[in-house]
């Protein structure tokens, strides 16, 4: 209370110390006095002059124009003296008003930079933080949503995720195939496939065991390290099947050419969208009730990706060429998968390219 009461003093005291110092009288200034002393000295110069050359009757004796020029040639010098010595104090006065003037406005503005600041650190961080507590808040609700939805469908009439196919599109059935064969089954497993064509024409590709679905969402990510077994044995596997083939080679062309911008799948952390966005999506709609697929935020990605989409025609082709890719690979997947695996592969450095590819050309618009 002490040192609040002493700072309104001196801000009662201030107002009135600009107008104290004028009314506290004259003051008698190094120019006044220098102008008094050559005053007198031209006075007694002027008087030793007529002493001296005995013309001190003349002055009252002469006409008037003589005497009129003698006053003048005396009194002009002292005047000018006079003028001089008031324009120095003139101006030394006016000097000082502008430093009291410039004092209280650097007072001024010290003071609203004060209360500028006080108001930013005080009220602007509770806001922003708790805007920042509210999305969070909304983000770890939209990943729990994400993570623990899951499809109302009998869990038993489905194989386990590391044996299922990734990919089963239904193939043609050979001459003599039973009504009732599994379009889905492989090699051998129906009557139809026991055919004597089978050691005379059959593909390599057909009798090889289809990509598991974790090895699927594996090879999208692509192995972490030199030293990542798994991935690089997952995607060994995905590349031998031709449609996840073209997927991998067109996202791996994707990726490379972002990386040539900087841009690296690692960085973004998109918004999670729910598994039946996903769906949705690959049911074939498009628009803004799908929009919260499109989660990448970062906007110097999004600008520098939409600046290589306008400018680099390669880059352009490279990225419609993955989106169609995609869009067609993941209608595939999407027929034979849960809602948890539809989310793990949304977490893929391939899933992410196509958030932000897919941002950038306006799929989700």
């Amino acid at each position: 209370m002490t040192d609040r009461q002493e700072d309104r003093r001196e801000d009662r005291r201030a107002p009135g110390a600009l107008h104290a110092e004028p009314e506290a009288g004259p003051r008698i200034s190094a120019p006044e006095v220098i102008a008094a002393a050559l005053t007198l000295c031209w006075l007694g110069l002027v008087g030793a002059f007529f002493v001296l050359t005995g013309r001190a009757g003349e002055v009252g004796s002469g006409n008037a124009l003589g005497v009129t020029m003698t006053l003048v040639g005396i009194c002009l010098p002292v005047a000018m003296i006079w003028v001089a010595a008031i324009t120095a104090r003139t101006a030394r006065e006016l000097r000082a008003e502008a430093q009291r003037l410039q004092a209280a406005i650097d007072a001024m503005r010290s003071a609203w930079l004060q209360q500028a600041q006080v108001g930013v650190q005080g009220i602007t961080p509770s806001v922003e933080k708790r805007l920042d507590e509210i999305a969070a808040a909304q983000r770890q609700t939209e990943s729990a949503i994400a993570s623990f939805a899951s499809r109302r469908e009998v869990a038993a009439s489905q194989p386990s995720a590391d044996r299922k196919a990734a990919l089963a599109p239904p193939r043609p059935a050979g001459p003599g195939a039973s009504p009732g064969g599994s379009p889905g089954a492989g090699p051998g497993g129906g009557p139809g496939d026991d055919q004597p064509t089978l050691a005379l024409g059959t593909p390599a590709e057909e009798m090889r065991s289809p990509v598991s679905v974790a090895d699927f969402i594996r090879a999208l990510n692509f192995p972490d390290s030199p030293e990542d077994r798994d991935g690089f044995r997952a995607l060994r596997r995905a590349l031998e099947d031709r449609t996840m083939a073209k997927l991998i080679r067109a996202a791996q062309d994707v990726l490379t050419l972002l990386a040539q911008d900087g841009i690296y799948m690692d960085d973004l952390r998109p918004d999670r969208a729910r598994p039946e966005l996903w769906r949705r999506f690959a049911g074939g709609e498009r628009g803004k009730g799908i929009s919260a697929l499109g989660g990448v935020r970062d906007r110097s990605s999004l600008a520098l990706t939409a600046g290589r989409m306008r400018q680099d025609t390669i880059f352009r082709d490279a990225a419609h060429h993955f989106l169609r890719q995609f869009d067609r690979t993941f209608q595939e997947f999407e027929k034979n998968c849960r809602d948890q695996e539809v989310a793990e592969l949304a977490e893929t450095r391939t899933a992410r390219a196509f958030m932000l590819l897919g941002r950038v050309t306006g799929i989700f618009d």
